[in-house]
């Protein structure tokens, strides 16, 4: 099985927290996932996401609900 790496394309500071968008693909289309990392540790805020502006844009609600 060959393993998978994160393929980060995107990172940026929001309220404290670090933003790191993901890159995969999955049956020929691309997908997009959002980390959060923070100084309590790191978490998949956005799972999968059609598109890089989804992906931010549901890392940022997922961050303004957590403060």
């Amino acid at each position: 099985m060959k393993p998978n790496y994160p393929q980060i394309i995107l990172s940026f500071a929001y309220r404290g927290c670090k933003v790191e968008i993901d890159r995969d693909e999955l049956d020929g289309y691309c997908i997009y996932a959002a980390w959060i990392n923070h100084d309590r540790g790191c978490a998949v805020a956005v799972p999968s996401a059609m598109t890089t502006k989804d992906a931010i844009r549901r890392a940022k609600q997922w961050i303004d609900a957590k403060i």
